[in-house]
């Protein structure tokens, strides 16, 4: 079972500097989830973090939501390209390669059985559909609430519910039998 703390009440940044650099890594981290490849996460958090530049009149409650919105839906359309492309013309991929450690610098957080469950969750993650996937990822992950994940998503409060219960039903049945 997954356990997960309540987010905790956080103040407006006083500049959207400030709020990118803070939500940068976390950033990074939901696009690699969804787009599984480094180069790309990448490229996608640049182009959100660029397209919320002309938003910065916008009020500082307003940025988070904005921010995910845009970013879920570049991560969207670079796997919309990806599958538009002919197949014979993308490099052979080997899906089942090792996983590219987003943050490689030795801390005292990363520990080998933290890592093996990471890379489980990583795996459990990508055989979710992309719904659940990013209703997961920004309500559980990102410890956003219920409605500033529905207006990132662009869909109700309670499809939101709807697919996080399916992904933590369908987590909890495929890490269980991993253990």
């Amino acid at each position: 079972m997954l356990v997960t703390s309540p987010p905790l009440p956080t103040a407006a940044p006083a500049s959207l500097d400030a709020f990118l650099a803070g939500i940068g890594p976390r950033a990074f981290r939901f696009a690699e989830a969804g787009l599984r490849q480094r180069d790309d996460a990448l490229d996608a958090v640049q182009d959100a973090m660029e397209r919320m530049l002309g938003y910065r009149d916008q009020p500082a409650e307003e940025w988070t939501p904005l921010f995910w919105s845009i970013l879920r839906r570049r991560i969207i359309d670079i796997q919309r390209r990806r599958s538009f492309r002919l197949k014979f013309w993308a490099p052979a991929q080997d899906e089942d390669g090792p996983i590219d450690w987003a943050d490689e610098t030795p801390g005292p957080a990363q520990t080998h059985e933290q890592r093996e469950d990471y890379a489980q969750l990583v795996q459990a993650l990508r055989q979710l559909p992309a719904r659940q996937r990013e209703a997961f990822g920004l309500r559980v992950l990102q410890e956003l609430d219920v409605a500033t994940t529905a207006r990132a998503m662009g869909c109700s409060e309670g499809s939101v519910k709807t697919h996080l219960s399916r992904a933590r039903d369908a987590l909890q049945k495929q890490l269980e039998a991993t253990r």
